[in-house]
Parts: C-alpha cells; sequence; structure tokens
C-alpha cells in the first residue's frame, strides 16, 4: 500500500485547524481539493478517519492512532527534504578521514564536535591506522583526507605540513637498558624491540633497529603496556610519555645513534577529488586545532 503524504498533511491540517475551510486556507488550496484529498485516504485505507457528524470534525479512534503514526511519517519526510536540500547545498554524504595512531588525536575529536555541534549532515568516519599503513588505508579506501607520518608524495595529492611531534626511545627502570651508558646497536640487539604493526605490506618503520627479537604490538597504548612491564624498549611520542618519563616511570635509552627524532605529520587531501563543504570545514578545523597546539605548547 502507497501512502500519499499530501493527504496525510491534508488530514493533518483539518484537525489541527478544526475544520475543512480553515484547513483549506492554511494549505492555500480549495476546501473541495482538501477534502477530495481526506476522502481519498480513507478510501485507500478502508477506514472512516473522521466524524464528520458533529458540529466540528473529529477523528475516529482508527484516525487518532493512524493520524499519530502518519505525524511520525510527515516529520521524517521533512528531515528527509531537509538532509536532501543539505546535500544539494554542497554537502557530501560521507567523509572519511585516515589517521596515524602516532599523532596526538585531540584535534581531530575537537573537530569533530564541532561539526556535530554544527549539526553537518555528512556521515564521517574517522579510521586509526600506523605507519605505512595510512597511505595504504588511504589509497585503498578512496578516503578523503589523511593525517599522515610516512608520506610518500604524489602528484594527485595536496599536502600540508602540521606541527613537527617528537619522538624517544625509552624503556622502564627495571630493564637492563635502563642502567646502560652509551648504549651501540649491538646492545639493543640483545634485547626485545617493541613496535606497532600496520596493515600494510610494505614492512618495517624505518626507525626500527633491525634486531631479530621484534614484539609487534596493536597499538601504542599496547606498546606503552608493554615498555612497563619491561619486555622491551621502543620509540614513544614524546606527549604520551613526557609525564612518565619525569616521574621516572619509564626512562630514555642513552643510546649513541641518538635517542629522539623528529618528524613533520601532513595533511593529505585529493586533487582529483575535491573536498565538500564537510571535508572543507574539518580540514579547516584540524589546521586549527594544530595551530593552537603549537602555540599552547602541546606535542612536539
Amino acid at each position: 500500500m502507497s501512502i500519499d503524504l499530501e493527504s496525510l498533511v491534508a488530514l493533518d491540517a483539518v484537525v489541527r485547524h478544526g475544520g475543512f475551510g480553515r484547513a483549506a486556507q492554511h494549505l492555500h488550496k480549495v476546501q473541495s481539493a482538501v477534502s477530495y484529498q481526506v476522502r481519498k485516504l480513507e478510501e485507500q485505507l478502508g477506514l472512516a478517519l473522521l466524524d464528520r457528524e458533529g458540529y466540528r470534525v473529529r477523528l475516529t479512534p482508527a484516525g487518532e492512532a493512524l493520524l499519530a503514526e502518519g505525524r511520525r511519517l510527515l516529520g521524517q519526510a521533512d528531515r528527509f527534504e531537509a538532509l536532501a536540500r543539505q546535500f544539494i547545498d554542497g554537502w557530501e554524504p560521507r567523509l572519511l578521514l585516515v589517521a596515524d595512531g602516532i599523532l596526538p588525536l585531540d584535534a581531530v575529536f575537537l573537530a569533530l564536535k564541532t561539526l556535530a555541534d554544527e549539526h553537518v549532515p555528512t556521515r564521517v568516519q574517522v579510521k586509526i591506522e600506523f605507519m605505512f599503513g595510512v597511505q595504504y588505508r588511504f589509497e585503498k579506501e578512496r578516503a578523503d583526507l589523511m593525517i599522515v607520518k610516512d608520506y610518500e608524495p604524489d602528484r594527485l595529492l595536496h599536502a600540508e605540513p602540521l606541527p613537527q611531534i617528537e619522538c624517544v626511545l625509552c624503556t622502564s627502570p627495571g630493564h637492563p637498558l635502563a642502567a646502560a651508558g652509551g648504549v651501540d646497536l649491538a646492545m639493543l640487539h640483545e634485547h626485545v624491540e617493541l613496535t606497532v604493526q600496520d596493515s600494510s605490506d610494505r614492512g618495517d618503520d624505518r626507525h626500527m633497529f633491525g634486531g631479530d627479537r621484534v614484539y609487534y604490538l596493536s597499538g601504542f597504548s599496547a606498546k606503552q603496556q608493554a615498555l612497563h612491564m619491561s619486555l622491551g624498549f621502543g620509540w614513544m611520542p614524546l606527549y604520551l610519555v613526557a609525564d612518565e618519563l619525569a616521574r621516572g616511570e619509564l626512562v630514555e635509552v642513552r643510546y649513541r645513534g641518538g635517542s629522539r627524532y623528529r618528524f613533520t605529520p601532513v595533511l593529505v587531501q585529493r586533487l582529483d577529488k575535491p573536498l565538500g563543504r564537510a571535508g572543507q570545514r574539518l580540514a579547516e578545523l584540524l589546521r586549527a586545532g594544530a595551530r593552537e597546539e603549537e602555540a599552547g605548547g602541546g606535542p612536539g
């Protein structure tokens, strides 16, 4: 059964305005047209929806139940039309951001909250990846934006730098490397290196040390926990472990080749697939959030 929404609108107007004449004025129609639409709906349903016997038309019991449900349908139809108008105005239906899990996600979450507060109609997805897996996922799923550490330039992509992130080589105070001075590569190879696994087939992080004993973990939270348990040593973004280093809960490994390095993450978008309004707004918010973090002495 196909329900005519205009007939539901007519029925709703008759009830709200107390009669066919006032309903017709409200709907800018002649009274006979409104009456016809209500009759057509009743015939279609095989039910009397209005009691016309009295001075003022009233809903029948069936009419009360069906109009209550009909009003929900009308509300959904209004939201459907509003959403369609928003997409016509340039809001894309879907937006996918791939972010590197080594990066602080505060700016990402604040940007998403702003989009929600602004009632942006676009469905936004954020996927977290690591290392080469970020660009791999970005390409595989034709994502719209990515924030990435290990970026490979492409003529069809536009990249802009974000504030630098500093990483530190660390372990627990109970690990043999904690008390060692002048640690060399051979000494590192005697112990388990902790790293994060990505979903690409590119292999290991270029900052790894090439030893045979490596534990691949699912993320930096697991890596941080493994460090505290003295499972091994590994690189961590400083913003995640600065307080623990200050309290002595983790210690910096004194590696002769350098126990710290910095990298510049980039915000990347496609040149062959221009961003819609939601993508443009998200990119704008991510840039602003990165600037605020940098100005406020945040990560990096």
